[in-house]
């Protein structure tokens, strides 16, 4: 069952089987891949998170992208401690047998099913902004627009996840790095020659808002879950941390420019996605919201395939092709149906952070390594980084899943 859904876990990071040749990847591919793990959706509320914490937090973006590249070389230690070590899970089973394996790929696939759904509603909040006049009317029932949209676009990725052989969705989903760079660069058009400008002062700190920040800010650099595949994936594994440098300087100057463009623009009144606040009527507007779209179409499928691949290994009957299409058409209901309960993009995606990103990106490295490495537990440097890691991950973990979970309560309430 593992070995399976950590292939399709590496495919919905954009990676292509096809590129695991004989030879191993090269180190130029491998970074590319990596910032494909590392650049998504988060940096669509990457503004809204600077709003929330104000101009100081940006240091704490920095902090965070630091420590999970420090917690990123932790498990490729790991690896080196142990040579069978391959993927995420495998390194949860060499420490804490099968409960750290059965424990990881709970933490993944959760993380997984969640960014499934906040494709959904992120193609319902930008489809409404682009067609605001719109709703719909089927067999006599009227469906306001936001939510139409929430079931068109379940419809439309819905025969993507009764596929299995993903590799040309893999493939079209490695735009994700070039999506992100152009989406800066529309948000950038917009401020600079379509009238918004740059005016904006922002705060300086927001403690009411922190939470929340640090939540989405630990989003952004989610993608531990394929940092060992990547590395066993390599030519030569040595390198593998120059590649980890490179992915995460690049990914962080990309998350801080469309942070500081978004908030000079549109401070306080920053939307959970910049795409929402942009003029549709103007040209770049439209490229970026059109961008935007685009991926989560082509990458729904392949965040899905772990979570079917999990059901059906674990329940060899439901692996018969109708039962299979049944099942994979059930998941997709059930995140249809979260996504039109809870319809709050910046909350769901700061609950997915501080819960499961947290804990696969920081807590669970740092334990495992030291269950791992005897050698580690001696005092010295880097058992007081570990141990200072675990401590802001665990309370990172407790008070932003606490505040988002309040913060949804609080708008579903409201609504």
């Amino acid at each position: 069952m593992e070995a399976l859904s950590v292939d399709s876990v590496e495919s919905q990071n954009n990676i292509s089987a096809a590129e695991e040749n004989c030879q191993g990847t090269s180190f130029t591919r491998t970074c590319f891949n990596g910032l494909n793990a590392l650049t998504g959706v988060g940096i669509l509320s990457i503004p809204y998170a600077l709003s929330q914490g104000g101009w100081l937090s940006l240091i704490i973006l920095f902090v965070i992208a630091l420590l999970c590249f420090y917690t990123g070389l932790l498990l490729r230690r790991c690896m080196d401690l142990n040579p069978t070590i391959k993927t995420y899970p495998d390194i949860g089973q060499v420490a804490f047998g099968s409960t750290g394996r059965a424990l990881i790929s709970t933490f993944m696939y959760l993380e997984l099913y969640f960014v499934a759904v906040e494709f959904l509603i992120l193609e319902g909040d930008n489809l409404h902004k682009l067609f605001p006049d719109v709703n719909f009317h089927i067999a006599g029932i009227s469906i306001p627009g936001k939510q139409g949209f929430v079931l068109l676009a379940a419809l439309l990725v819905l025969p993507t996840t009764w596929l299995r052989n993903l590799g040309l969705l893999a493939y079209i989903s490695a735009s994700g790095v070039l999506a992100s760079i152009v989406l800066v660069c529309s948000v950038f058009w917009v401020g600079a020659f379509d009238g918004v400008g740059f005016d904006e002062k922002g705060s300086l700190w927001n403690w009411n808002g922190l939470a929340t920040a640090i939540s989405l800010y630990t989003f952004c650099y989610c993608g531990h879950a394929v940092f060992p595949t990547l590395c066993n994936s390599m030519k030569n594994r040595a390198q593998f941390p120059k590649v980890l440098l490179v992915c995460f300087v690049l990914s962080t100057i990309c998350y801080g420019s469309m942070a500081v463009l978004g908030y000079l623009m549109y401070d306080g009144s920053l939307m959970s996605q910049v795409t929402l606040n942009l003029p549709t009527k103007k040209l770049s507007s439209k490229d970026a919201i059109y961008m935007t779209l685009m991926n989560p179409i082509t990458k729904y499928a392949i965040i899905v395939s772990p979570i079917n691949t999990a059901i059906e290994a674990t329940f060899p009957l439901l692996k018969r092709r109708s039962i299979s299409l049944f099942i994979r058409t059930v998941i997709v209901c059930s995140t249809v149906l979260v996504a039109l309960t809870i319809p709050f993009f910046g909350f769901v995606m700061a609950l997915i952070g501080a819960f499961t990103g947290t804990s696969v990106s920081m807590l669970f490295p740092s334990i495992f390594y030291l269950k791992i490495n005897k050698a580690a537990r001696k005092f010295g440097v880097e058992l007081v980084i570990i141990i200072l890691i675990v401590m802001m991950g665990a309370s990172v973990a407790v008070v932003g899943t606490y505040t988002s979970l309040r913060d949804i309560a609080r708008h579903a309430h409201s609504n």
